[in-house]
């Protein structure tokens, strides 16, 4: 699949890219080149420690800021496959610095979509998140509003040979900012403070998040959300797992935050398919492709109208000792309690 091809990430030093770059080095040995944009140079820095240019000459480090079209459209000549991970993701961060979140998650969708027709790229794959679904908050606005965009790209790539799409998913384990690494620096405090005591997420690992880019790579007709079938997790259980001797102290929900997150909303539903692991939200305006085109493609079935992808009435749900385990297998494995 990536094996001669050459691929760029955008906010490839961050958790998803390093696992990214991993995985293709491991499993796509023969891969031509990869591409590493990013605009902090001391986070480059730190990633040269693990993925050296000496020990992997596939590598490039390329210092650059989506927001940056002409920087970015230089940075793409040549490459086959972009995936689209840069973004401002704090909700607290977005809110305070609304016109930063935008240019960069707007505006720098924008320059990827121009960057990416203009270069001759095949495959396109945008990170996207359950916050993007029914968004109360700026971050999730923006990427609702950048999903938009590349799902309508394909539209408008006229004779080129390139596909668009969109990959959504929940929180991921161990990332930086994420609630698990919270709580195990919390740990020794005696006390792990909690938004509500009914809160609930989607969990889903580094390693499965970049299996779905993987999957969208290989599988995208052009204009796919696709959204994997994950667990959810309650937060309490979290707690729990980490820190069973712990004082649960509530702090209230965070402004634009919600008790559960989704992925597929009611209304969502006109519009999605199930097939294996995966739902995809197809495109409401597509000029290339009918619903009968994706659902044979896919090998698909519509879901029921009115179906819904809530973290709160989700039928899969880790425990307090599944998310131990995963604690070990993902992130510490000399995790104990």
């Amino acid at each position: 699949m990536l094996n001669n091809k050459q691929v760029l990430i955008t906010g490839g030093t961050g958790s998803f890219g390093k696992k990214f770059v991993e995985l293709i080095l491991k499993e796509y040995p023969d891969v031509r080149r990869i591409v590493i944009y990013s605009r902090d140079e001391l986070k480059q820095f730190e990633m040269r420690q693990q993925f050296s240019e000496k020990d992997y000459p596939q590598l490039r480090y390329f210092i650059g800021d989506v927001r940056d079209r002409e920087r970015l459209a230089m940075a793409c000549e040549g490459v086959d496959v972009i995936i689209h991970a840069a973004a401002i993701k704090q909700v607290d961060t977005a809110e305070y610095n609304p016109t930063e979140c935008i240019r960069t998650n707007v505006d720098g969708a924008e320059n990827v979509i121009h960057a990416a027709l203009g270069n001759g790229v095949q495959t396109v794959v945008a990170l996207s998140t359950d916050k993007a679904c029914a968004p109360i908050n700026l971050y999730g606005a923006t990427k609702l509003a950048s999903d938009k965009l590349f799902t309508a790209a394909n539209n408008i790539k006229g004779s080129k040979d390139i596909k668009f799409s969109v990959v959504r998913y929940g929180n991921v384990m161990g990332s930086r900012g994420s609630v698990i690494p919270f709580f195990l620096k919390q740990k020794s405090t005696g006390i792990l403070p909690i938004t509500h005591d009914g809160m609930t997420r989607f969990n889903i690992s580094l390693e499965e998040g970049v299996r779905l880019v993987f999957f969208a790579i290989s599988n995208a007709l052009g204009g796919e959300i696709f959204v994997p079938k994950i667990p959810s997790y309650k937060i309490t259980d979290v707690a729990k797992a980490v820190g069973p001797e712990c004082e649960l102290k509530e702090v209230g929900i965070r402004p634009g935050e919600k008790l559960h997150e989704e992925m597929i909303t009611e209304t969502d539903s006109i519009n999605t398919i199930e097939f294996g692991d995966y739902y995809a939200i197809l495109p409401s305006v597509s000029y290339m492709y009918s619903r009968e085109d994706f659902i044979r493609h896919h090998n698909a079935v519509p879901v029921e109208f009115g179906f819904k992808y809530n973290s709160g009435t989700n039928t899969e749900w880790e425990t307090v000792e599944s998310i131990r385990q995963k604690i070990r297998e993902y992130m510490d494995p000399n995790f104990s309690i």
